[in-house]
């Protein structure tokens, strides 16, 4: 299963071999190797906490390792710092932009580099050289346009402009996609691949496997700090990478078996959304029925459920639950009608992060979880470790801080926290961004369960595997209303997409 490295072939341009690095109480890289060739695309996935992002740094410069080397063009190298290693033509874009907003997009570029003519800035240089760049990435805009003007998309590309301004050779690019828009993310796979064409290479990172799958030549795993395995193009298969990555088969990724929905759980008649107020929405979700939402960014998924929720109050129309008239103003309003929100930033939205595991549990539940007035210790700790227990957080005790887990259990700790109320409705917005493949297995398994018991589930996801896997059925949305609904035998990619780009005559 592990596929050849350029080092049997022509010498690569980077490599590094035997990487080590320790933290305390923590060995994050042992012995990792990697060779990158010229003009190549190597993605790099693994769970979280499987070292990608330590490795990343130790090729961008911003860690040095504990023993190994990494190696350019044949010769070892000492990185020594971020600067250190854009001289010698190594560039990270991190996930979140390090960009001035304020300033245009010449003066990013050249940010702590800029041209000097007598002393002075020349932003005579600075212009032309930027006007040069951005049309290798094809970023159509005037070097003086202002950043914080520009999509994030956008962005990425002055990122990438940035980077080739310092003739970098060697792209590292950390979950590039996780906040782009479908035609944004085809648009940056567009330039990736013709920098690939002119010699550029890229590392790479993504937890969006069918990404990996479509723009990489290679894909190295990592697992546990180590080297897992390598693939070459030909043999990247979902499953292939998964049982890498996890180092178990999980052939059955999505695990939602449909079966007979119950009484109508949810339901909205004639709703407008703050967001889209022109657009009266009808839909209905049933007790043990798993509803999945649909469509491109800014469609208006995630104002729905917001609105739902109580967080933006509803322009007009009506909501029932179990039968009851709700009209949520307010997120306590939903609540008590035993409706659930796992937000989309579970790290703003959904959880404490300086908080315990177990104070985070009983968040929505404080007025259940007292007594005279007083809080009930003892209570709250039975709930959160049943939660903890029946969830499988993995922490050492619930006393400790959510911020010391890794993604995909927080979410667990966000999702606990609902479980513990037993709402009758849940809303999931996203639920498995920015989590990594196992604990996405993890998620869906217990979505599966939780239908089973008879909840109703309305989740938003731009995954469009994922609508397609865990769906009963799937509300599609274009520019603010529900422009069709999609029957689980019906769902496919071709699908979903002529309703969400409004090309379906039935939009």
């Amino acid at each position: 299963m592990t596929a050849s490295s350029p080092a049997e072939g022509p010498s690569p341009l980077l490599e590094a071999r035997g990487l080590t690095k320790r933290f305390p109480g923590v060995l994050a890289l042992r012995d990792v190797h990697l060779a990158l060739g010229r003009g190549e695309v190597l993605g790099i996935v693994g769970e979280n906490g499987a070292g990608k992002s330590t490795l990343m740094k130790i090729l961008a410069g911003v860690e040095a390792p504990d023993a190994g080397d990494v190696l350019l063009d044949g010769r070892p190298v000492a990185l020594g710092s971020v600067r250190g290693a854009l001289a010698c033509g190594i560039a990270l874009i991190h996930q979140e932009l390090n960009l001035a907003e304020n300033l245009d997009i010449a003066a990013n570029i050249f940010l702590g580099r800029e041209p000097r003519r007598g002393g002075f800035i020349d932003e005579h240089r600075i212009e032309r050289e930027a006007r040069a760049v951005l049309a290798r990435v094809g970023l159509d805009h005037a070097p003086r346009a202002i950043v914080g003007g520009l999509s994030l998309g956008q962005r990425h590309l002055v990122e990438i402009a940035k980077a080739l301004s310092a003739d970098a050779r060697v792209l590292i690019m950390d979950e590039p996609t996780s906040c782009l828009s479908r035609h944004e993310a085809d648009n940056l796979f567009r330039v990736v691949r013709e920098l690939r064409d002119k010699g550029i290479s890229v590392l790479y990172i993504s937890h969006r496997l069918g990404e990996v799958k479509a723009l990489c030549d290679r894909v190295l795993v990592l697992r546990d700090g180590e080297n897992a395995g390598e693939l070459p193009r030909e043999q990247m298969t979902h499953d292939r990478i998964v049982k890498l990555m996890v180092g178990r088969d999980l052939s059955q990724f999505y695990p939602h078996v449909p079966h007979p929905p119950g009484e109508p759980a949810l339901a909205a008649e004639g709703l407008r959304t703050p967001r889209h107020p022109e657009h009266a929405l009808h839909f209905t979700v049933r007790a043990g029925e798993i509803v999945g939402v649909a469509g491109l960014l800014g469609a208006g998924r995630t104002s729905l459920l917001k609105t739902l929720f109580g967080v933006t109050p509803a322009v007009a129309g009506a909501v029932r639950v179990a039968g009851r008239e709700l009209a949520p103003r307010t997120p306590r309003d939903a609540i008590a009608a035993g409706i659930g929100l796992v937000p989309e930033d579970r790290q703003e939205q959904g959880i404490i992060l300086e908080m315990a595991i177990r104070h985070n549990m009983s968040l929505p539940n404080l007025r259940r979880s007292h007594r005279y007035g007083f809080l009930d210790w003892r209570g709250e700790r039975r709930i959160s470790a049943q939660m903890v227990r029946d969830l499988d957080v993995r922490t050492p005790s619930d006393e400790e801080p959510v911020q010391h887990l890794s993604g995909g259990n927080q979410q667990k700790v966000v999702i606990g926290k609902w479980l513990a109320m037993a709402p009758r409705v849940l809303l999931m917005d996203e639920p498995t961004r920015g989590i990594d493949v196992g604990a996405k297995h993890e998620i869906y398994q217990l979505m599966e369960r939780f239908a089973a018991s008879g909840m109703a589930i309305l989740f938003v996801s731009s995954d469009m595997e994922e609508v397609m896997g865990m769906s009963d059925r799937a509300l599609v949305m274009h520019e603010g209303r529900i422009a069709g609904e999609l029957g689980r035998a019906e769902l496919s990619e071709e699908a979903i997409m002529d309703l969400a780009t409004g090309s379906d005559a039935a939009a």
